[in-house]
């Protein structure tokens, strides 16, 4: 189903009850992130995000790696509610988005613009937010479904080195998806006239 701009942006949701079914093939799932990291705007032109996609048995090692993290961190008593989390919402889907930050890059520009030196961490996590709702909402209007999941940084030191990724590529957050098995909650809205202020 293809939406235009403002029917797709309302649509998104977030998904806990996910399936391990995807409405895109593997090629065009890579297609759309590739479309997303080429078109989205960034601070300065930057272009300090980099994506990865983890499919089959790298999205169920990945959720792996988080649980056994949690279970050195969490209590005896609360694991299984978080394990049950974790493989009920987030293992269960067909793949994960991991969005990282380049510091490699965002260093650089610190060196070559030391009077926004302090700035460029917070834009490149702007940068980042932009191909977050990019690639969540092209994923919903595909047919699938998503949730947003900061597990970082607990797992950034072990998913860098499973992946063997650079040490400079700062985890941002994961995003499980795949075609919904259930339903989202109802979404509250706070009143806008406190949320917008026209002069």
């Amino acid at each position: 189903m293809t939406r235009n701009f403002k029917e797709a942006i309302k649509h998104r949701r977030t998904y806990y009850s996910l399936s391990n079914k995807s409405t895109l093939t593997d090629k065009e799932l890579k297609e759309l992130i590739e479309f997303a990291v080429l078109n989205i705007p960034s601070s300065f032109n930057s272009q300090s995000t980099r994506i990865v996609l983890l499919l089959g048995e790298n999205h169920a090692k990945l959720w792996n790696i988080t649980k056994e993290i949690l279970r050195k961190k969490v209590s005896a008593e609360a694991f299984p509610a978080t394990k049950s989390k974790i493989d009920g919402c987030f293992a269960a889907g067909y793949g994960t988005v991991l969005y990282f930050e380049d510091q490699e890059v965002v260093e650089g520009l610190q060196k070559g613009f030391p009077s926004y030196s302090d700035k460029f961490p917070q834009w490149s996590d702007h940068t980042s937010a932009m191909h977050q709702l990019a690639i969540w909402t092209m994923l919903e209007d595909a047919g699938m479904a998503a949730s947003l999941q900061h597990y970082n940084p607990l797992i950034d030191e072990e998913v860098a080195k499973t992946w063997k990724l650079s040490p400079k590529w700062r985890l941002i957050a994961q995003m499980p998806f795949g075609v919904p098995a259930g339903e989202p909650g109802e979404k509250e809205f706070s009143p806008l006239d406190k949320r917008v202020l026209v002069f």
